[in-house]
């Protein structure tokens, strides 16, 4: 009886129809051009502060702006409402609005912590004279442009993560309506794109800004 039970094949775990599986449409290739795009802005702004950190006096960034505990812990945020994304969708995908809008207000609440730990830490560096455009002297030396990379660089990025947030704020108010009820995901996987992308170019950021 043992040996006939584990030679059961196991239950599989399957999707309901989804003509969009696979398939260029549209929206996707839309979306697709515009992440490709706005990479080239990212790419751009990363570029021209590691030419200026190389050919300028720079300071250690983990010492000037006080260590990296708040933000690698709004990398960890990122990450985790990246997982909630993909799980909204998947809950989508088997037509259950009610998983589906908690993972994706669990994303949503990410997002907004996140925007808020970002005002948090730019009001303490405000606080302690550290301004846009302002020279930043650290161990008696002076840096000109140390806070406005900084405050360019991770402003940027923190305006994507704001329309990223209202983006998906927008996919909770479809999906209190209704509208994904059938199973059709594909709106919500193009919002998906959007936010696994702001979340890619943050560890980016974080990498290059705080870290190196």
């Amino acid at each position: 009886m043992g040996a006939h039970a584990n030679n059961r094949p196991a239950e599989m775990l399957t999707y309901p129809e989804d003509p969009q599986f696979g398939k260029a449409t549209p929206g996707k290739i839309a979306m697709w051009i515009f992440l490709v795009t706005d990479a080239m802005s990212f790419a751009g702004l990363l570029i021209a502060y590691a030419i200026l950190r190389a050919t300028k006096d720079w300071p250690n960034p983990i010492e000037a702006l006080g260590g990296v505990d708040l933000p690698a812990f709004m990398t960890f945020l990122l990450i985790c409402s990246s997982v909630t994304m993909v799980l909204s969708i998947d809950a989508c995908r088997m037509k259950n609005r009610d998983k589906m809008k908690k993972w994706l207000l669990l994303t949503i609440l990410g997002g907004f912590i996140f925007l808020g730990l970002q005002a948090y830490e730019y009001t303490i560096l405000y606080m302690q004279n550290m301004k846009f455009g302002a020279p930043f002297v650290y161990k008696g030396v002076t840096y000109h442009h140390f806070m406005s990379t900084f405050y360019s660089v991770t402003g940027f990025h923190g305006l994507h993560v704001l329309m990223g947030t209202l983006y998906l704020c927008q996919m909770y108010n479809l999906a209190h309506k209704g509208v994904f009820d059938n199973g059709n995901y594909n709106q919500l996987e193009l919002a998906g794109l959007f936010w696994h992308f702001v979340d890619l170019v943050w560890i980016l950021v974080f990498t290059f800004i705080y870290l190196l």
